[in-house]
C-alpha cells in the first residue's frame, strides 16, 4: 500500500536460547526494556507524521492557488481555505507534542511516555486527515499517480498503525492520565 520503500516482514522464533551472556537486562524484563524504547521512538515516527502532513499542506497550497475554477484560484473557495487552515493548525499542534517528548527525553526527565503517545496519536491522526483533505483539494487529480498526494495518502496510514496503533496511543494516554491525577509534567 504505501512506503514501498520500507520492506516489513513478519519474523517468528521459535524453541530460541540466548545465552545469559547476550542477555540484554533481566530475565523476564525483555518487554518492559522494548515498551520503554517506545518512548524514545515515538516522538520521531511522529515527527515523520508531521513532515508527511507538511508535505500534503503545501502541495494543497501549491496546487490551490494554481487551480481555478468560477475565475479564481480554488484557495479563495472557503472550503478548500478551510481544509488547508486546518492543515495548519493540526501540524502545528502535532510538532509542538512531538518537541515536548523529545525535550523531556533530552533534559533527563524520568518519563516521557504520556507525551511520547500523545504526539504520535495526534500526529499520525493528523497526517492521514492532511492527506486525505489534500487529496479532496485536488479532487479528481489527486487519485492520480502522476500527483504526489495520493502516494502522501498511501504512505500516511501506517503512522495510524506501526510504533502501536492511534487506539493503543489512547489508551496509554489515558492509563497514565488516571495513574497520576494529572496530565502534564511539573
Amino acid at each position: 500500500m504505501g512506503q514501498r520503500c520500507a520492506d516489513t516482514r513478519a519474523v517468528t522464533f521459535e524453541n530460541v536460547v540466548v545465552p545469559d551472556e547476550n542477555r540484554i537486562g533481566d530475565e523476564g524484563y525483555g518487554f518492559k526494556l522494548a515498551m520503554g524504547a517506545f518512548d524514545r521512538t515515538r516522538p520521531v515516527v511522529g515527527a515523520s507524521a508531521v513532515g508527511l502532513a507538511q508535505r500534503a499542506h503545501d502541495e494543497s497550497i501549491k496546487y490551490a492557488q494554481q487551480r481555478k475554477t468560477f475565475g479564481q484560484p480554488i484557495i479563495g473557495h472557503q472550503a478548500v481555505a478551510m481544509m488547508i487552515a486546518e492543515m495548519n493548525m493540526g501540524i502545528e499542534a502535532s510538532r509542538l507534542l512531538c518537541h515536548k517528548a523529545a525535550w523531556l527525553i533530552d533534559n533527563g526527565y524520568p518519563s516521557n511516555t504520556l507525551y511520547a503517545s500523545m504526539g504520535k496519536a495526534m500526529a499520525s491522526d493528523v497526517a492521514m486527515k492532511s492527506a486525505t483533505d489534500a487529496v479532496q483539494v485536488f479532487g479528481g487529480y489527486g487519485y492520480n499517480t502522476e500527483y504526489p498526494v495520493e502516494k502522501l495518502m498511501r504512505d500516511a496510514k501506517i503512522f495510524q498503525i506501526y510504533e502501536g496503533t492511534s487506539q493503543i496511543q489512547r489508551l496509554i494516554i489515558l492509563k497514565n492520565e488516571l495513574a497520576t491525577g494529572k496530565h502534564d509534567v511539573k
